[in-house]
């Protein structure tokens, strides 16, 4: 019999959440009905292999996907949703700030007639830094993506099998699941929940990592960092003009405070060059993006599969 809830974890060294996030998690979906749990292993490199081992050899309905190294937290979303066989996909990271006590609210929801369920922050206890950068990120994309991405919401969420099938066929590389989730559309519900602080372990994303995520967000839903190049260029092109009649009129009425030359040329090498390069890099993430999708390489690698049938 397949089951009603199938509840994806992608995990990254989170040895010591897994037998909290394992105990919680089970007691929440065992009032729910039938269920499987699938650990997604994105390379790990401390015990969390080890321990939903242990794991999976005492409970059949815990399944794990082990990835052959670290291919990224979206793309194990990805590999849990086309390897799940629920009726629905809750998707919720390993970390314990996603609380499973809220999964029930989310499958309410869903028995309403949604087809996709988000869990939106009410309130979050990360770093300023992080909250002020994720209010700034939502607000951006919303404003300049061409889809509608709902403000304040991470992966957490619920997914009707069926929508469940059409992400199953979308085989972009670059996966930003935020994106694709809202661009195929479908009925979509919300519920509130306070997202907790993290106990243990380290954060899987620090800034580096968060930069190239906001990145690909935008990327992969707009094309307007290519409008800004054209933006910049109008831009240079008019300091340019400006800068040049502004050296045409201290040459004829201040010839005496006039330096030769040097501090224009250097001025206008620096400015044109910085826009330039920056030009350059948006370009060079786009035509990237074609060369990833150009080699048609699988998004990931399994090792091993356990417990599945």
């Amino acid at each position: 019999m397949k089951p009603l809830i199938s509840l994806v974890v992608p995990i990254f060294n989170e040895e010591e959440n897994i037998s909290e996030l394992y105990e919680r998690s089970k007691k929440t979906l065992e009032s729910l009905g039938s269920h499987e749990i699938i650990f997604i292993n994105d390379g790990s490199r401390d015990r969390t292999l080890e321990k939903i081992l242990e794991i999976a050899n005492k409970d059949k309905s815990v399944k794990i996907i082990d990835f052959s190294r670290n291919f990224g937290h979206q793309t194990a979303i990805t590999a849990g949703m086309e390897n799940s066989q629920g009726e629905a996909v809750v998707i919720m990271d390993g970390d314990l700030q996603d609380t499973p006590e809220t999964i029930p609210e989310l499958v309410k929801k869903w028995k309403e007639g949604y087809e996709v369920v988000y869990a939106k922050r009410r309130t979050r206890k990360d770093s300023l830094f992080k909250r002020a950068t994720a209010y700034a990120f939502y607000r951006i994309i919303k404003k300049i993506a061409n889809i509608d991405i709902t403000e304040d919401t991470g992966d957490f969420c619920l997914l009707d099998k069926k929508v469940i099938d059409a992400l199953r066929g979308l085989k972009e590389h670059s996966r930003f699941m935020r994106g694709l989730t809202s661009w195929v559309g479908f009925k979509k519900g919300i519920i509130l929940f306070d997202r907790a602080e993290r106990k243990r372990g380290n954060t899987s994303y620090p800034l580096k990592k968060m930069v190239k995520f906001a990145y690909d967000g935008i990327t992969s839903f707009s094309y307007f960092p290519l409008k800004m190049a054209t933006y910049l260029g109008v831009f240079s092109a008019f300091m340019g003009f400006v800068w040049g009649i502004y050296a045409i009129y201290q040459k004829i009425y201040h010839p005496e405070t006039t330096v030769q030359g040097w501090a224009t040329v250097v001025v206008a090498i620096f400015f044109l060059g910085g826009i330039q390069l920056i030009v350059l890099d948006v370009i060079g993430e786009y035509i990237g993006r074609i060369y990833t999708e150009a080699q048609n390489r699988p998004p990931y690698i399994i090792r091993q599969k356990i417990n599945f049938d």
